[in-house]
Order: structure tokens, then C-alpha cells, then sequence
């Protein structure tokens, strides 16, 4: 799923400006709040089919609302609450992203060295790849493949122990789709090559490395891998729409081979905690945080809003507080049975973390602008 799409942008743009305009000096949400932010996820449930979603917002560094609605499991009639754990889908990015900015902030991992540097199981192209372009998607490395011969992409069911080296397989033989650094191309694959310049630079598995690292330092104590083997609490079930817009389950997937760039579960108390920590410092320095969301500048001088692991928001996205208007940084992911967003805005320690056990739900945003925008 790309990660600026209109829609996805116009939610988050939307929520941080009922919660800013509202709560910018208080530690904890007024009870009007609280009716608005509830009415629009009530909204949201009604209006899109989505069986649940939960929802958490930051606040001055802190953890100031965590919910639930709807529900997490509609055969079992089990209710989504804060603590329900969804498929994180392409928010993994960030995830993986800081991870390799914590090596490159130790000088283990040059950003501009080629890859093979660090990953020698991923052959030599016509031109260098760097773990600066995979970060940016800039290094022209494929998306999924839909059809044709190999393995299974999208819907992939084969599992893999070695989440770094079974992914690799999916593209290590494919050619680029562009120029490494010439224009930006999204790739879930491409991160599977940083999970390996991880392993290489650490000394430790990728998943090892994150946990320690990353999840450790910022109190994440339930994001784990969605291990469709592992018995893991809180796990919603998964679920699509049909042709006729009925709900189902969705179709099967088995996301060990993109860990990195797909495959972490976690709830949304988690993701805000992952968003205090990194934006207090704990995970990487305020300059590093602030490189990582300064857009890269492909070749062909085409737009581009994403840094390293983060979508950089502008234009209407922007937040505008007595006629100051401050960046904001985020992601958006989708897959089987998944529609996940995070947002911050460093400036003011503020993120909003919303997750839904649907897939294809961005198509709520615009409804839910207009409830908190009107809601002033």
C-alpha cells in the first residue's frame, strides 16, 4: 500500500486536528473529547463494514487515550479493545527503519555503501544500491509480482524460518524496474535487503535486533511476528470484502517472508509507545529522527515526500496551529485483513495510532474528516 495515498493522509490530518485544536495543553483528554473521538469510530464502523478498530493518541510524550471498537472476532462475537493486536502491514517500515538508523547512528552501517556490503546473497546490479535508497524506496527494486511463474507474493501460504533469507528468494533474480536513485518506486522487497544489512551490521538476527534495539527501550512488550503458528493473545481475525461488498475472511497469508517490510503484529498502545520513545530520543537522536524525515531527492528531480522509513505529509496534511504550521511524519499499511496508520508530529510529541481488522478500509477517512472538523 503506498504510503501518502489521499485518503489515508486526509484521516490523519483529520484527527490531529480535533485532538491538537482541543488538547494541546492538557495531559489526559476532556470527556467531550472522548464523545467526538468515539462518535467518529462509531462512524467509521457503520460507514465502512469494518468489523473493529482500535485507536491511541500521544499527547505531550504521553499516552493519553487507547480504545476499541467494533469487533476483533465476528464469529466468536469477541470485542476489539485497545489491547487487540492487528497485522501491522507496511508500518512494519518504520519499524525496520529505526533499526538501521541505530546502526548507523553506532557507524556499523553505512548508508551509502553498496549493499552487498552487507548482504553478499543479494547479486551485484549495473549500478550501486545503497541501504540509504532501500530505506527511500528509491533503489528500483520490484514491488509484488502479480501472476506469472516463481513463488506466491501477495498471497504467499509457504513459511519460512528464516525470514530474511526465504525472502530474498522471492527477487534476488529479478532485474530492476529502474535505475537505482532515479525515481521512487515502492518495494516491500526492498526492506527485506535492509533486514539483512541489519543482521550483517548487528551481529543478530533481524528479529533479535529489533527486539532488543527497538521494541526494548520504547516498553513494547506485545508487538511480536505474525507467526501464523504461534498461539498469540489478542489476535484479531482477519477479514476482506467480497465482490458484493459482503464480509468474509480474508484470504490466507503467511507474511515470514517480509518481516522487515510487512510482517510484525502489535496494538495500538504498542505503536504509540514506539512514537513516545522515538520521539523523546530513545530510539535515535533528534538529528537522526529529523533525516530520517527530510524527503530524498531522486535523480530525475521528480516530487518526493518519503524519507528514510516515513512518509513526509505536506500540503493539506500539514498542521496549522495559530497560523504555524508543523511537519508531520507517518506510514500507512495495508494487507489481508489489515488497514493500519501511524502519524506524529515531533515538534509537539503528538501521534495518533489507528488500526482496523479490514482490509482496504483508507475509504473512511473522508467521513471522518468531516465529523471532526465540524466537531471544533
Amino acid at each position: 500500500m503506498h504510503p501518502t495515498s489521499r485518503l489515508s493522509t486526509l484521516l490523519l490530518s483529520a484527527l490531529l486536528t480535533l485532538a491538537l485544536t482541543s488538547v494541546r495543553a492538557q495531559q489526559t483528554l476532556s470527556p467531550e473529547l472522548r464523545v467526538r473521538i468515539d462518535a467518529a469510530a462509531q462512524n467509521f464502523l457503520s460507514t465502512s463494514s469494518a468489523p473493529g478498530v482500535s485507536i491511541a493518541i500521544v499527547q505531550n510524550g504521553q499516552l493519553v487515550y487507547a480504545n476499541g471498537y467494533g469487533f476483533a472476532d465476528l464469529e466468536n462475537s469477541v470485542p476489539a479493545t485497545a489491547e487487540t493486536r492487528y497485522r501491522l502491514a507496511s508500518v512494519s517500515k518504520p519499524i525496520t527503519a529505526v533499526a538501521a538508523m541505530q546502526l548507523y547512528e553506532q557507524h556499523k552501517l553505512d548508508l551509502d555503501a553498496p549493499i552487498q556490503k552487507y548482504c553478499p546473497a543479494y547479486p551485484t546490479q549495473s549500478a550501486p544500491i545503497t541501504t540509504r535508497m532501500l530505506l527511500g524506496h528509491l533503489a528500483g527494486i520490484r514491488h509484488y509480482k502479480e501472476g506469472g511463474a516463481g513463488l506466491p507474493e501477495v498471497n504467499n501460504t509457504t513459511h519460512f524460518a528464516d525470514p530474511i533469507a526465504g525472502g530474498l528468494d522471492f527477487f534476488r533474480s529479478d532485474p530492476l524496474v529502474d535505475t537505482p536513485g532515479h525515481h521512487f518506486h515502492y518495494s516491500t522487497q526492498g526492506y527485506t535487503l535492509i533486514g539483512c544489512a541489519i543482521q550483517s551490521a548487528s551481529g543478530q538476527s533481524y528479529t533479535d535486533d529489533v527486539e532488543k534495539n527497538v521494541f526494548a527501550p520504547a516498553g513494547m512488550t506485545v508487538t511480536t511476528v505474525d507467526d501464523r503458528f504461534a498461539l498469540i493473545p489478542h489476535r484479531t481475525r482477519f477479514y476482506s470484502k467480497s465482490k458484493d461488498g459482503k464480509l468474509q475472511n480474508s484470504e490466507f497469508l503467511d507474511s515470514s517472508y517480509k518481516i522487515p517490510g510487512g510482517g510484525w503484529l502489535s496494538n495500538a498502545p504498542d505503536l504509540a509507545r514506539f512514537e513516545i520513545a522515538l520521539m523523546d530520543g530513545k530510539l535515535v537522536s533528534p538529528a537522526t529522527l529529523a533525516l530520517m524525515a527530510t524527503p530524498l531527492k531522486p535523480s530525475d528531480r521528480s516530487e518526493d515526500n518519503y524519507g528514510l522509513g516515513f512518509a513526509v505529509f505536506s500540503g493539506e496534511a500539514l498542521i496549522n496551529i495559530n497560523n504555524k504550521k508543523y511537519q508531520t511524519i507517518g506510514h500507512t499499511g495495508g494487507q489481508q485483513g489489515t488497514s493500519t496508520i501511524i502519524l506524529m508530529v515531533p515538534e509537539l510529541k503528538f501521534g495518533v495510532v489507528v488500526l482496523s481488522n479490514l482490509e482496504g478500509a483508507g475509504n473512511f477517512a473522508t467521513e471522518i474528516e468531516k465529523l471532526i472538523l465540524n466537531a471544533k
